[in-house]
């Protein structure tokens, strides 16, 4: 309904020259000490997210314009631009007003972005909304080895949370500026709750008695495996180990009900499936306890047997959508926070629910699960007799039959849909772009830039997210990556009569603007959310919809046909999302020190676009940048 891209994985990291500086990610060891309200007294020291002046808005909107638009239809744009923020118009008011609710609201835009880019987005989640992450494969092979490493992750997420609950988290900065850390303390014991027009989300740790279980699931059966004793003191990894086999004993059986895969469909649909579905006390009860669980840990079988070559791509269709329902799809709960995905051929990765954070908190929590689970064990622990884990039971009616068929033919037409390509570049890394003085996430984007304009011979709207966790409740607004600089240099770079020299020079120009855009964005001097708190205004006003928002331009200016994110992490793995329009991509990636991982996505009934195609483009294009810089004299540029 308001044409947004939800998707947000956030860039947090920046290059060093600009002075800003990657957050130090959390250290070792974990203090065991609780530091009662250093969270609150640190978030009480955040700045509030800024509402930028309308003027420069305006001005900004027409030149983010520019690249995307004809100049016949900029024209019109133009005027209508004029007239929303002449001197006593509607852009005025809803300027005054807006500055009114960020003087009384802790943060005038998370209130809202969260309600429209999620709740009230009515698409799957699967593969719409919700990213999954690839880690790299673990060596085991076997459901030992499965059971053992699924033990560790417990205890590693266990870990982290302590710091949560311990408010220790070190706090994160960005160009020596503390970053917000409130989206740490809403991922564990959260969950989506399904609505007829709206979902909602509940967070269970802040409740006076939090969760002290997760949700395994394995064969499409639910369990609830408690995971603290009785003194407070987190099971061992060797208890875990356990009670996970007892829980693989007892749900061989692989013809039971996929419950789970209700929570693939439609919004709409789910919400009226999820009221049917609960009306059973049984299944009330177990659904309850699904939501209140700290995680969720989903024990897979094996996935497709797949070349080498293809085999990170197909790991990640396991972790966005788990391969539809004759694989994994049914073993899920797609609307808990956080999902954590251990196959039994060493697969291994998550799924997460987009509402409550965006994909820098998550990577910090995997980075600090993955190290933890690298360490040696230090206990073995006497084993003292645990109480059996307990099944989560499903009354099935014939209408949840019904349901849980449809669920499973929607799920699989959206699975053979979503064409997803993982790959390495393994050429370079971060090193090329810094030895040339380059944000490397700016090179990047220009690079995509030049990959989509090749197969296109146009420029098109493109998102990437930018971090306002500067920031008090800070989410996110958007780096709009094509820009004038950008597309001079992607319509320059294969022109014959074009020198080296000239096209380095505006390689330079696109990678400045881009770092430009950033550093506006992240200071919250972007356009996009600034439009939209105009529009919402209006809307809780009952005001008529202004035309600056009914205008072509602004469609087209939200069609984002390109949908990228880079978020980086210590850890060696890569996100993967899909599409956010249908004719569109969804681009993620990770740079290295000295190769780069990319996540490229296209839905098949698409005939213009190809995952494959554009991510062979943008190896190229990277490759083609770096002999373009590599030939010519550094004193030229």
């Amino acid at each position: 309904m308001w044409g947004i891209c939800s998707r947000a994985m956030v860039k947090v990291g920046m290059a060093k020259p600009c002075g800003l500086m990657k957050p130090c990610h959390l250290v070792k060891p974990v203090s065991a000490t609780r530091v009662t309200g250093r969270y609150l007294t640190h978030q009480k020291g955040l700045p509030s997210l800024p509402v930028p002046p309308l003027q420069q808005t305006c001005e900004r909107y027409i030149t983010a314009l520019e690249p995307i638009m004809e100049v016949d239809e900029l024209k019109h744009t133009k005027e209508l631009v004029e007239d929303f923020q002449k001197a006593g118009g509607v852009g005025e008011r809803l300027q005054r007003d807006l500055e009114k609710r960020a003087r009384s609201t802790e943060n005038w835009l998370s209130a809202w972005w969260v309600q429209v880019a999620y709740l009230e987005y009515r698409l799957p989640v699967v593969v719409h909304s919700s990213p999954g992450l690839v880690l790299p494969r673990m060596n085991f092979r076997d459901k030992q080895g499965q059971i053992r490493f699924a033990a560790k992750l417990i205890s590693g997420v266990l870990d982290f949370k302590t710091m949560i609950d311990n408010e220790t988290l070190p706090v994160e900065y960005l160009g020596g500026k503390p970053l917000c850390m409130n989206q740490y303390y809403e991922v564990l014991s959260s969950c989506r709750i399904p609505g007829l027009k709206r979902d909602s989300i509940v967070n269970h740790a802040k409740s006076s008695r939090p969760p002290r279980h997760i949700t395994v699931v394995h064969n499409f059966q639910f369990f609830v495996l408690d995971v603290y004793n009785s003194d407070g003191s987190p099971l061992t990894a060797d208890q875990l180990c356990v009670q996970l086999d007892r829980i693989c004993s007892s749900s061989l059986q692989t013809n039971m009900e996929p419950v789970g895969i209700l929570t693939t469909q439609h919004r709409d649909a789910w919400g009226k499936a999820y009221e049917n579905l609960i009306k059973d006390k049984t299944n009330k009860k177990s659904v309850s306890a699904i939501q209140r669980s700290i995680f969720t840990l989903c024990l897979d079988g094996a996935m497709p047997r797949v070349s080498d070559d293809m085999y990170r791509s197909c790991a990640a269709v396991q972790m966005l959508h788990g391969g539809g329902s004759q694989w994994n799809s049914g073993n899920r709960w797609f609307d808990k926070t956080l999902q954590f995905i251990i196959g039994e051929d060493g697969t291994c990765g998550v799924n997460y629910e987009h509402a409550p954070a965006e994909g820098p908190p998550i990577v910090a929590l995997i980075d600090h699960v993955v190290e933890y689970t690298r360490k040696p064990e230090m206990v073995r622990s006497p084993m003292v007799p645990l109480p059996m884990p307990q099944t989560l039971h499903f009354n099935i009616t014939p209408q949840i039959k019904k349901d849980i068929e449809e669920a499973k033919n929607s799920m699989n037409i959206l699975a053979q849909d979503l064409d997803m390509r993982v790959f390495v570049f393994s050429h370079f890394g971060k090193n090329v772009p810094k030895a040339h003085k380059m944000s490397p996430d700016a090179f990047v984007q220009v690079a995509l830039q030049l990959a989509y304009y090749r197969k296109y011979q146009r420029c098109c709207a493109t998102y990437e997210s930018a971090s306002l966790r500067m920031f008090r409740l800070g989410r996110t607004d958007t780096i709009r990556s094509a820009s004038s600089a950008s597309a001079a240099f992607v319509k320059a770079f294969d022109d014959p009569t074009k020198q080296n020299t000239e096209k380095a020079n505006l390689m330079v120009k696109a990678v400045s603007a881009h770092r430009s855009y950033t550093n506006m964005a992240i200071n919250g001097q972007a356009i996009d959310r600034h439009l939209l708190g105009l529009k919402m205004v209006a809307v809780e006003e009952k005001l008529s919809i202004p035309d600056i928002f009914k205008d072509t331009a602004y469609a087209k200016a939200l069609h984002y046909q390109l949908s990228t994110s880079q978020v980086p992490s210590k850890t060696d793995c890569v996100m993967c999302f899909g599409p956010v329009v249908s004719n569109g991509y969804g681009v993620c990636y990770n740079p290295m020190e000295d190769h780069i991982n990319f996540a490229v996505s296209s839905f098949n009934t698409c005939e213009e676009t190809n995952a494959a195609h554009l991510a062979q483009a943008v190896e190229d294009a990277l490759l083609d940048m770096r002999t373009v810089l590599e030939q010519t004299p550094r004193a030229k540029l």
